[in-house]
């Protein structure tokens, strides 16, 4: 992580970030590094679907369509954060982290998450299908979060 915010630091670009079943772990992680609120102003926790629809601009019809878990919607989390914080870089994180609510199709573990580079437009999402307690879902979901930034972004 603190390579990642001192690459942000570097070059200037902000970052925002939209969680869901992380509750705000990833913005807590940046925020343990000093100097991140030159490039951090603003993390939500968009844990009901009212909140990525009022705060974020995903679309009701999108999440009474493909739901809350899904690449869509992870995408327009990623997307919406980003122009709420007018960041360079929006986080969007969705999943099921348990031990409930589950589904055969969308089984605890089941993460998407994506990211939103304003320069460019690119809106990558990813599955992960994590297993372990709720808690090892969420860390492993910032770390994977973390290593996947740095690799989008050209971090060292």
């Amino acid at each position: 992580m603190e390579q990642l915010v001192s690459y942000l630091i570097r070059e200037n670009k902000k970052i925002a970030t939209a969680e869901s079943c992380t509750g705000g772990l990833l913005a807590s992680r940046l925020t343990d590094i000093s100097g991140v609120s030159s490039v951090f102003e603003m993390g939500v926790v968009s844990y009901s679907n009212r909140i990525k629809t009022e705060l974020l601009g995903v679309s009701k019809e999108l999440l009474d369509s493909v739901g809350a878990v899904s690449e869509e919607v992870a995408k327009e989390m990623s997307k919406g954060v980003c122009k709420r914080a007018d960041a360079d870089i929006g986080v969007g994180i969705t999943g099921i982290a348990g031990p409930t609510g589950g589904s055969p199709e969308k089984p605890v573990g089941t993460v998407w998450i994506s990211f939103y580079l304003k320069s460019s437009g690119e809106n990558p999402a990813f599955l992960l299908n994590l297993n372990g307690t709720r808690t090892d879902i969420r860390n492993k979901t910032c770390d994977i979060v973390t290593e996947r930034l740095k690799e989008l972004l050209g971090v060292k």
